[in-house]
């Protein structure tokens, strides 16, 4: 019975095929509850089976997502279900990188994928802002480049991120501050909508919160990497951290920390690693301000000197309780806070600082029983740091300390002077107890291996920085300075000579090679373009032989040495002269035939590409953060390595150099180097030029006499033409006065003309008033006489009118009587008319006479145009009269009408 029921039994399922049940429960169901099993279902497979799950239900869990945004805790299911596919067990036989970057590419292929986590970021539940947050930072970390686009894409995505950091709840803060530390280090764009939602103040005030730098946790050091993402590199935001006012912010950190460690100073003997590495933090964080060549870098200067936040930095690096490793940043970071500004440089150099090197000053009855240090000026104190303490740990602080004297003086060539002159005086006067690095390397270079070479080596960095760039400095120091005391029997020799023969001592007597580095980077940057600095050193003859022997020394550890000597060899070479103590012509069968052409370009060729060389800028990246107890060996300073590497084909071209030809050499703009062979000719053109000068002078004597004679002649001449010129000028004058006499003559009978002009005008002016006043006379009495004709015409006209209609009967008679008196009219007209056309005649004859004198003309011929009106209106009368005269029968002749 048992069997036949196992048989009868459904066959067991395996995980992919449950995996695929779930997954198409998820897509189909339709209540909420079916909906949260299969979930659940899926989390109990997603950390054995990420890829099964991932294949089958991924993009059912992100759209459910939006689907179930409502019900908390099924979204709590979804999203930890999708950090398990992130982050499946290591043992499962489907983990694998690729999952992870298939899950992301899936979250980050759609914009509304990050969409929905952000959005979910608006919920105060707990588990759903902190589940969201990690997915985020798990695509992140997948890929960074589609994240960032799709949160800088998404409405109000960076709002909702920096917002984050005001929930009241420490796990999701932490988690949001680093989701925001992983998102800003590369984009800009990121960085200023970062930093434009408050974010500076908001973490300035959760560094507060979390106990400052001394007191806080690790969670103070994440913050300030936040900071430094968004301000490295990026000057808006630098500006705008300024503008805000954060700079005090910084202030107040650093303040308060120096307030803390005084307060708590011999009371606490306690180390705290993680406050000393907040500080860390914050001084990376400073030097992001403070980037060379860039240019925020000069106002933000400014702005912490202001602020004292230099001042706060410089007492912790001299503060004996800094560990090593903070003091060597903050020196680095005081280092960049001055560096290129004169006056910063300046105020720098006038801080006092406790010493680090010298005992505390004894108690002193009636005073406080705690031992107070010594306070020296911050120069002297880095100078004693530099070059009195000789622990091997605290190397990286001796860099520091010398980075931090360099860029005292950098691009300052007052302050170069003045360092200058105070190591020769200093040590002239051997009273000075400040280390002093001009006397270092004029003292015989230590034998003993267990000695500190780096004293050395960093007096010849301190010099060779002095001196890069700067020939007032070389100048001050080639054959001006003295070192010796002949009273005492000492040869007086000059620092060049005195450090070439400490150099010479150290190659033969094998002291420690970081010495003999450090006078070789020194002489070679000061022989470069300096022709009397070489000359100088070829006063003494074997050491040119002792370079070249120090060449040929056996051992494969000898590479640098080797190579450091062909450079200064080939140097010395290159700006030699005809006239240095070992001329080129000389100097370079040394070159070419002792050590050979091949063996001194495989020397530098070695040199160039040794790793402590080639890979110089990998190798020093790290220096600064070395930690406590860890070996640090430096031979080279990083500008002698850019020196190195900018001239390296020079120097491999300079043995091929002809030897009657000297190098150019351009110091200040002007140029000291010329070929001998050019001096010589030019020396014999001279000669010959003055030969020729002299034949020339007597050319120039026989010239002056003749050109006396021609003088004189000249001078006769000009006489006799003055004379000639003086009889000629009173002909002139006689002309001239004939002339006068006849410009005033016809100056009176122009006068006269005119007035007789004047005559004739007003006389014409008269008569032509009589006529025209002749004419008005005449067009009165015509106009009287035509009153009078047609006063009668029209009484006689009515008066037979009348007398036709009254008495009919003796209409005959009265037509006969009528014809006659019209005939009379007709006379009267005729006669008017002819006086009219004789009137007519006279205003043209008038009108001809005024045509000169236009005026008149005008008024002449406004008054005739009144007159042919008082014509046209006589005329309109007659033709009145005579349609009248129609009227009543009379009959008008055809000779009469054409008249008209």
């Amino acid at each position: 019975m048992f069997g036949i029921l196992q048989s009868q039994s459904p066959a067991k399922q395996n995980a992919t095929d449950t995996i695929n049940i779930l997954s198409s429960r998820l897509l189909d169901a339709v209540l909420l509850e079916d909906r949260r099993a299969a979930i659940l279902g899926l989390r109990a497979f997603a950390k054995e089976y990420p890829a099964s799950v991932a294949s089958g239900a991924l993009r059912g869990l992100i759209s459910s997502l939006s689907k179930e945004a409502e019900d908390v805790d099924t979204v709590k299911v979804i999203l930890e279900t999708l950090l398990m596919l992130f982050n499946p067990n290591a043992t499962s036989p489907e983990a694998s990188e690729d999952i992870t970057f298939w899950l992301a590419d899936e979250f980050t292929q759609r914009q509304d994928n990050i969409t929905i986590l952000l959005d979910l970021l608006e919920s105060r539940e707990f588990y759903s802002r902190l589940y969201s947050l990690k997915l985020l930072r798990a695509t992140l970390s997948a890929r960074p480049d589609r994240t960032q686009e799709c949160i800088l894409l998404a409405p109000l995505g960076i709002s909702r991120l920096v917002a984050i950091l005001d929930d009241k709840r420490e796990t999701i803060r932490n988690e949001g501050l680093f989701l925001l530390t992983s998102l800003t280090p590369t984009s800009a764009e990121l960085q200023k909508l970062v930093a434009f939602e408050n974010a500076f103040e908001r973490v300035f005030a959760l560094i507060k919160v979390e106990g400052s730098l001394t007191n806080g946790g690790i969670i103070v050091q994440d913050y300030l990497s936040l900071l430094t993402n968004l301000l490295r590199s990026n000057i808006s935001n630098q500006s705008f951290f300024r503008e805000t006012g954060r700079v005090r912010d910084l202030a107040d950190l650093l303040i308060s920390t120096v307030n803390e460690q005084e307060a708590s100073d011999g009371s606490d003997d306690q180390p705290n690693p993680q406050g000393d590495q907040n500080m860390l933090y914050l001084l990376v964080l400073l030097r992001v301000f403070l980037v060379p060549k860039s240019q925020s870098t000069l106002p933000n200067q400014l702005i912490f000197w202001q602020h004292k936040v230099s001042l706060c930095v410089l007492q912790i690096a001299f503060k004996k309780s800094t560990v090593m490793l903070v003091r060597t940043e903050a020196l680095l970071t005081c280092a960049d806070m001055i560096r290129g500004n004169s006056r910063l440089q300046q105020e720098f150099a006038q801080i006092p600082v406790p010493s680090l090197t010298d005992e505390p000053l004894p108690i002193v009855e009636g005073k406080s029983d705690v031992k107070t240090t010594p306070l020296v000026y911050v120069i002297d104190g880095l100078l004693d740091l530099a070059l009195k303490v000789s622990q091997p740990s605290a190397l990286a602080s001796r860099l520091a300390s010398c980075e931090c004297l360099t860029a005292y003086f950098a691009n300052n060539a007052d302050i170069r002077l003045h360092f200058l002159k105070r190591a020769i005086e200093g040590h002239s006067s051997g009273s000075d107890e400040t280390a002093n690095p001009l006397t270092t390397l004029l003292a015989e270079p230590e034998v003993s291996r267990s000695g500190d070479p780096y004293r050395f080596w960093l007096s010849s960095v301190l010099f060779f920085h002095l001196m890069h760039d700067d020939p007032h400095i070389k100048d001050a120091l080639t054959k001006k300075v003295l070192e010796g005391n002949p009273e005492n029997g000492e040869e007086v020799v000059t620092y060049i000579q005195a450090f070439s023969a400490n150099l010479i001592t150290g190659l033969e007597r094998d002291v420690d090679d970081r010495i003999s580095i450090g006078y070789l980077m020194l002489l070679c940057g000061w022989f470069f373009e300096d022709p009397e600095a070489v000359n100088d050193f070829l006063e003494e003859g074997s050491s040119v032989q002792s370079l070249v022997q120090a060449i040929f020394q056996s051992g494969s550890d000898k590479a640098i040495i080797q190579g450091l000597c062909a450079v200064l060899l080939g140097i010395i070479y290159e700006f030699s002269t005809k006239d240095s103590p070992i001329p080129r012509a000389k100097l370079h069968p040394i070159l070419a035939s002792r050590m050979g052409r091949e063996h001194y370009i495989e020397k530098i060729t070695i040199l160039r590409r040794h790793p402590l060389v080639r890979d110089f800028d990998i190798m020093s990246e790290g220096q600064s953060l070395i930690p406590n107890g860890m070996d640090l060996i430096v031979y080279f300073d990083r500008f002698f390595i850019d020196f190195l590497k900018d001239n390296f084909s020079r120097l491999i071209r300079a043995i091929d150099q002809d030897p009657g030809m000297e190098v150019e050499v351009i110091t200040n703009g002007k140029s000291k180097g010329i070929s001998r062979e050019l001096v010589d000719s030019l020396k014999d053109q001279l000669s010959q030029k003055e030969t020729d000068i002299q034949s020339a002078n007597a050319v120039k004597i026989s010239l002056e006499s003749r050109l006396g004679q021609e003088q004189a002649d000249h001078r006769r001449t000009k006489d006799t033409l003055t004379a000639e010129l003086s009889r000629v000028k009173s002909v002139v004058q006689g002309l001239q006065n004939l002339i006068d006499d006849l410009k005033a003559n016809h100056q009176i009978q122009t006068t006269n003309l005119r007035e007789e002009h004047k005559l004739f005008d007003a006389r014409e002016q008269e008569k032509h008033q009589e006529q025209k006043q002749e004419l008005y006379t005449k067009i009165q009495e015509l106009e009287k006489e035509l009153e009078k004709a047609n006063k009668n015409h029209i009484q006689d006209l009515q008066t037979a009118h009348e007398e036709f209609e009254s008495k009919i009967s003796v209409s005959d008679a009265r037509a006969t009587l009528a014809e006659e008196r019209l005939e009379e009219s007709k006379k009267v007209a005729k006669e008017s008319d002819s006086k009219v056309h004789e009137l007519v005649t006279s205003l043209k004859n008038s009108k001809d006479q005024l045509a000169v004198e236009k005026e008149e003309r005008k008024k002449i011929q406004t008054e005739l145009e009144d007159l042919l009106m008082v014509l046209g209106d006589l005329e309109e009368k007659r033709s009145r009269d005579k349609e009248r005269l129609k009227q009543l029968g009379e009959i008008v002749s055809d000779a009469e009408e054409d008249e008209e």
